[in-house]
């Protein structure tokens, strides 16, 4: 077994915080790593050494692979934990570690390559049955030949960048008259994203559902899923709600997706923790979409139904044990919601509302919990991604789940910045997701921010109301002096 005494966490954040908090559990020492403008982070604050490693932009601190490997190397670190984002899934920095002596806490550089291009992860799943949406098998670069392409799988089509994820580079088509302007588009977004503007096409899928397998495998050939995540609600492509385990899936569909999650793993030799997404139509058929070769944001709702920790399962894997549990031991217990807590304006189309955060206070109770990375007082930077936290609640049933996030976004204060948190509350008191019928479509077909402005309005009246009220009341109590 190898041995890991001393982990460096190639990130920022609350990620970086998470992955501490099991490392510190686990014995084991812990190294951060800042950017110029994170000097004052919290999880600096919260590792047994810190470094910094360059200026503000990414591309000079937390990208620099070369250099996290420097300070790993003069620390004496045995491990990186690079999280999610930034190198959480760069071959040639996981391959970096390898030739140095140094784990990299994810999968070989061989899985992260596959699964990093769309294309090349279609491919190596195709052999095992799993369905896939119908589209093209190749990359496309050519606005003539994605044309046929097009016409061949039939409107509506999605464009979709090969190298790239988080919405990038892709483009729901509707119509053919719109076909080439959408294609040129999708081409320009992909080369400034990802440096690769080739593109596939496939069947858009109406009204689909993000569900999506968490999986862990060991070094020993042992692969098990944790069930699924529920991820449809999104902006901007991107999830914002998450909750474990769907409202939808049946016993058999859940195995089903499952064991064909453990066969897409088993493809590329994994190792670690990641995620197998699937869409799925009103059918319940479902799609292979990618497999993520990393932690995923959402994995806490996971860990609060399984009672497993995921970085604990990674690091132990990483180490070369064999994985502690089996797939027959695993059962749901519960339900589990979470809400990313971005500074976005939910009001001005989600864009980033960064500044100070005057007021910063965390909700607390039972079955609540928060994967927090900043503090009251602190800026938030405009370098990075904007998530403030993870908010998370668990309760026995879903319903239960979901009284206790409008109970914890009404405890969370926060002044300075606007926030996703009022979004939060608008998507849990919906019927459409109380019901669970609703799809990846949710926030366009019912989300409207005058209503949801008009609603906070109506709570701020009702609040100074009750607080005027309290006041003529504190008025009328006779109050004695002093003897």
């Amino acid at each position: 077994m190898k041995k890991i005494t001393k982990l460096l966490v190639a990130n920022r954040g609350e990620i970086a915080i998470r992955v501490m908090k099991t490392a510190k559990k686990m014995g084991i020492k812990t190294v951060a790593v800042f950017s110029e403008a994170d000097r004052n982070a919290l999880h600096v604050q919260f590792a047994d050494e810190a470094v910094c490693i360059g200026p503000a932009s990414s591309a000079q601190s937390y990208l620099k692979g070369d250099t996290i490997l420097t300070v790993a190397k003069s620390l004496g670190v045995d491990a990186i934990h690079p999280g999610y984002g930034f190198l959480s899934e760069n071959a040639s920095f996981s391959e970096l570690c390898e030739q140095n002596g140094i784990i990299f806490i994810g999968p070989k550089p061989k899985a992260i390559e596959m699964m990093g291009s769309k294309l090349a992860a279609k491919e190596a799943v195709m052999h095992y049955n799993i369905p896939m949406v119908p589209g093209v098998d190749h990359a496309i670069v050519d606005v003539d030949e994605a044309k046929k392409t097009a016409q061949y799988v039939g409107f509506p089509i999605l464009i979709k960048a090969s190298a790239g994820g988080g919405g990038k580079g892709m483009r729901v088509v509707e119509r053919e008259e719109d076909f080439e302007a959408q294609m040129e588009r999708a081409i320009s977004e992909a080369t400034s994203a990802f440096g690769d503007g080739s593109v596939f096409i496939e069947k858009y899928v109406s009204k689909p559902r993000h569900i999506e397998i968490q999986v862990m495998a060991d070094s020993h050939g042992n692969v098990v899923y944790i069930f699924e995540r529920e991820c449809s609600v999104q902006r901007r492509h991107q999830k914002v709600v998450e909750e474990a385990p769907s409202a939808i899936l049946t016993p058999e569909k859940r195995k089903e997706m499952g064991e064909a999650a453990v066969k897409v793993a088993k493809a590329c030799d994994y190792l670690g923790a990641g995620t197998v997404e699937f869409l799925m139509d009103e059918q319940l058929n479902f799609y292979f979409l990618e497999m993520n070769t990393r932690l995923q944001v959402e994995h806490p709702v996971t860990e609060l139904i399984s009672g497993l920790d995921l970085v604990e399962l990674q690091i132990r894997v990483a180490r070369g044990e064999v994985l502690p549990v089996k797939q027959e031991d695993l059962q749901i217990h519960g339900h589990a919601m979470e809400l990313r807590v971005y500074a976005e304006d939910p009001l001005n189309d989600f864009l980033p509302n960064v500044g100070k955060l005057e007021v910063y206070r965390l909700p607390e109770g039972d079955g609540i919990r928060v994967d927090n990375g900043i503090s009251e007082g602190m800026d938030v930077p405009i370098y990075y991604d904007p998530m403030l936290a993870k908010l998370v609640t668990y309760g026995k049933t879903r319903e239960e789940s979901i009284e206790k996030m409008i109970e914890a976004i009404d405890n969370y204060t926060v002044k300075g910045v606007a926030t996703t948190l009022p979004f939060g509350k608008f998507v849990m008191q919906h019927e459409a997701f109380r019901s669970g019928e609703f799809d990846t479509g949710f926030v366009k077909k019912y989300y409207d921010a005058a209503q949801l402005k008009s609603q906070q309005d109506t709570e701020a009246e009702i609040a100074a109301y009750l607080a005027l009220q309290q006041y003529l009341n504190d008025k009328k109590i006779v109050r004695i002096p002093n003897a």
